[in-house]
């Protein structure tokens, strides 16, 4: 039991502690992953004892997130291709985008509330349980209610692949659930790396959204509509052109923004893990940078 006790290393006024999560030895990782389920399994069953509100939260979070589509159909009323793309391939964009966005955002939805943690010192009762921060954070409020953001983008999805016609290959069907996972991967590296800025500046969560649901507003559109530099930020800085845009083109045959190779498409996953790997380092300098508020 003496082992599972997390140790804070505290000094006079000051509130630190080192976690190992998300990249720790396996025993760490594992007790993390338990905790998170844990904690989600008590959410998900505080959300159904309330099964009619459910319903309605899910199909409000269906009908907000539904007019981002209606939007683009209002639009093609009056031209027949954006950025020389159809209608369906723009669903395919969307749908790709949406549901890897909205898979992330019910996981680790909740790393927008780290810096109001930090403000109201909520943050020092995290840290001296025997479980990671980092878990206990991304299932804090878990909202089952996402899952109509899902389903909208698996709708459009759907539409989308039966609209088009292309010429499908083993290799370009199982590109399919490679975009949505990796996509959710990199979203969720977002998230991660944003919360870690959020210890220092604390009243940062329009920041971090900008680049979260700001960057899936962005990538449901096709990338010719959008200027070069902003084309060479979302693919060198912050990789959200990895989500769809790249492995996507792949799919619908199409050339690539840049005159980037086509092996590119390919790189989701690893794209994905080198994500993690530095929003895990944020992640921990930000946490041991992290000082009470002393209240």
């Amino acid at each position: 039991m003496a082992e599972s006790v997390v140790r804070t290393d505290r000094e006079p006024g000051v509130s630190r502690a080192p976690e190992a999560f998300p990249f720790p030895e396996h025993p760490r990782l594992l007790e993390g992953v338990r905790a998170y389920g844990l904690i989600m399994a008590m959410w998900v069953r505080s959300t159904m004892a309330y099964r009619a509100s459910f319903a309605m939260t899910v199909l409000g979070d269906f009908a907000v997130t539904a007019f981002d589509f209606v939007t683009i159909l209002l639009m093609f009323t009056h031209v027949d291709a954006l950025g020389g793309y159809t209608l369906p391939e723009i669903a395919l964009l969307y749908g790709l985008s949406a549901t890897a966005f909205g898979l992330c955002d019910m996981l680790l939805g909740s790393m927008d509330r780290v810096g109001r943690r930090v403000r109201d010192g909520t943050l020092d009762t995290l840290l001296v349980r025997p479980v990671p921060v980092l878990a206990q954070v991304a299932a804090d409020r878990f909202a089952l209610r996402r899952l109509g953001r899902i389903t909208q983008g698996l709708l459009v999805l759907g539409y989308a692949l039966v609209a088009l016609d292309i010429a499908w290959t083993p290799l370009k069907v199982l590109m399919l659930p490679m975009m949505v996972l990796s996509g959710a991967a990199i979203f969720g590296a977002v998230f991660v790396a944003g919360a870690a800025f959020q210890f220092v500046a604390q009243d940062a969560s329009e920041v971090q959204n900008s680049f979260t649901y700001g960057g899936t507003t962005l990538l449901q559109y096709p990338p010719t509509i959008f200027a070069k530099d902003l084309v060479r930020g979302v693919t060198f800085v912050v990789p959200l052109a990895f989500v769809s845009w790249l492995p996507a083109l792949y799919v619908l045959d199409r050339e690539y923004p840049l005159d980037l190779p086509e092996w590119v498409a390919f790189l989701p996953p690893l794209v994905a893990v080198a994500c993690w790997a530095l929003a895990g380092i944020a992640w921990r300098a930000g946490l041991r940078a992290y000082r009470s508020t002393g209240s």
